[in-house]
């Protein structure tokens, strides 16, 4: 009987950037293919706690719904993921929700992403395309380059794999998985190559690909199934060659 059913949620919540994390405790009516996004949306309606308490609404992020844009990104029961796909009958009760720890909370499970957008920026991900006039039809990718491109582009910016690594906290200035495994999707692209020394540089500097410790956990949790151990790998041999282009001179190296 869904109507007698209940499904409880203990939220950490915090209400500005400086002020210390509480948590507060909702019940909801059961209803059945539930996902944690449509319980929030019903506490932010409604927002009265597990004591009969009126509440504040809870501040979270979301934009697509269907684990595309990456920005309902929690811990859920203590692991990150996207909380648009964590439907309510596979999750232990009561139900956790904490927001992520490696990046600053702005307000609840609300965080600030800026230094996801800072790294986007230091690898260059972008195809540098001069748009000011028509450059006609641009090269074709090889389709078995394509393939393994396109596994790689299904990358949302989540940060979920920043929040497994245990290389990337506040003491320090690893840069993280995604970041590691982009710049091999766009040295990949016939255009984004003219900019592949840049990247590689970028990854060859402080916080760069000397920082990841192997643990392996970024791929295990990733929602797309990016192989972003196999990514790692290809850019640890590409910055080498890198490192040995410079100390010889690239006229003496072949890629």
């Amino acid at each position: 009987m869904s109507e007698n059913k209940t499904v409880t949620f203990i939220i950490t919540r915090q209400d500005h950037p400086d002020s210390q994390p509480y948590e507060e405790e909702f019940k909801l009516n059961y209803r059945p293919n539930m996902n944690v996004i449509s319980a929030l949306m019903e506490i932010r309606r409604n927002p009265v706690n597990a004591k009969g308490e009126k509440t504040t609404p809870v501040a979270w992020d979301m934009n697509c719904l269907e684990e595309v844009c990456g920005a309902c990104s929690m811990k859920i029961n203590g692991k990150p993921r996207q909380s648009c796909t964590a439907l309510i009958d596979k999750l232990e009760q009561p139900i956790r929700l904490q927001p992520m720890d490696t990046f600053p909370v702005v307000r609840d499970l609300l965080i600030d992403r800026s230094r996801m957008f800072d790294s986007l920026k230091r690898i260059k991900a972008w195809i540098p395309i001069d748009g000011t006039y028509d450059l006609g039809p641009g090269p074709r990718m090889p389709e078995r380059k394509r393939q393994w491109a396109y596994e790689l582009s299904k990358c949302m910016t989540c940060g979920v794999c920043l929040e497994a690594c245990p290389n990337v906290n506040s003491k320090s200035d690893f840069i993280g998985p995604a970041f590691l495994s982009l710049p091999r999707l766009y040295n990949t692209h016939p255009t984004g190559a003219m900019n592949k020394d840049e990247r590689l540089e970028a990854l060859m500097g402080d916080g760069g690909i000397t920082g990841c410790g192997n643990s392996q956990n970024c791929v295990q949790v990733c929602p797309k199934g990016i192989p972003l151990t196999t990514s790692i790998a290809a850019m640890n041999r590409a910055t080498s060659i890198q490192m040995f282009k410079k100390f010889f001179g690239s006229d003496h190296m072949v890629d």
